[in-house]
């Protein structure tokens, strides 16, 4: 029985010459997955030459045992969803490219998360809570296959928890579309009707990420190798290195590098994929 599986991914449909490649690669048949997904048996020295050789594809090595997770946990901004709350709120302000320079440097890791934050809401400050409403309404939409993974997993009996750096308003709600059982993030403060540049503490950051992921698994007697975790920003590394399987979403180099497979070219249900999960009505 060997030890990994090579699991192909893309957005578009693999064609038949890819994976008859693919399998010459592997010395073993390729198991379709999905029209953009399939998993090929092999040793753990496949990937690179399978990266080498496949363009426009994301390969990703993954271990046999403990494959399919019963917990997944998952970042929002620009993972979930594809924008940053944030910066959708800032640009309303006319404060956009103040708070999106900030918010890229730290989620390419240059600056302390916890005080980027309070910066970037700071200047917030007197903005109407109305204009939460029309962000929500006119800018934030699911990313490609993100209530398909969720929905999924939690048919199959996993735990599906949303856990982001971002603002509770956003996070309740798209949990409730994507279908996630449990969200967590942070609050933002309102007095009269506007926001006051604060937000509540504890500051829901890279650590209390890892924290949450930890609390999660001791509450169901798992460990964090029974998660999938996944996230694009450095905020995200922690959890992301202490999960079982932790996945790079169209990720900053900081957390690409780190993560045991990275996403540039599949949709969300490439998670489902990298645990031998068929696409729902596929087959």
């Amino acid at each position: 029985m060997s030890s990994h599986f090579l699991v192909l991914t893309s957005a578009a449909p693999l064609g038949d010459d890819l994976l008859a490649a693919a399998s010459d690669l592997a010395g073993a048949p390729a198991r379709r997955l999905g029209a953009g997904a399939a998993d090929l048996p092999c040793g753990p020295d496949a990937l690179a030459a399978a990266r080498t050789r496949f363009t426009g594809v994301d390969a990703n090595l993954v271990p046999a045992a403990n494959r399919e997770k019963p917990l997944l946990i998952a970042d929002m901004d620009s993972t979930i969803i594809p924008v940053e709350c944030i910066d959708e709120i800032a640009d309303l302000a006319g404060v956009g490219p103040q708070v999106s320079d900030i918010t890229e440097r730290a989620m390419q890791g240059e600056l302390d998360f916890e005080g980027a934050l309070r910066a970037r809401v700071a200047l917030l400050r007197d903005l109407p809570v109305e204009a939460l409403d029309r962000v929500w309404a006119e800018r934030i939409t699911l990313n490609p296959g993100a209530e398909t993974l969720v929905r999924t997993m939690a048919a199959r009996g996993a735990m599906t928890a949303l856990v982001s750096g971002g603002f509770t308003f956003f996070a309740d709600r798209v949990a409730e579309a994507a279908g996630f059982a449990f969200a967590r993030a942070n609050t933002l403060i309102v007095a009269d009707g506007k926001l006051t540049g604060e937000v509540t503490d504890p500051i829901l950051g890279r650590e209390a990420k890892l924290e949450a992921l930890n609390a999660l698994t001791a509450e169901r007697g798992l460990t964090p190798a029974d998660a999938i975790a996944v996230g694009d920003g450095a905020n995200d590394l922690a959890m992301v290195e202490a999960a079982g399987l932790g996945v790079a979403y169209r990720a900053k180099p900081a957390l690409a590098e780190k993560a045991d497979a990275r996403l540039d070219h599949s949709d969300l249900t490439a998670l489902l994929a990298l645990q031998g999960i068929a696409a729902p009505g596929f087959g």
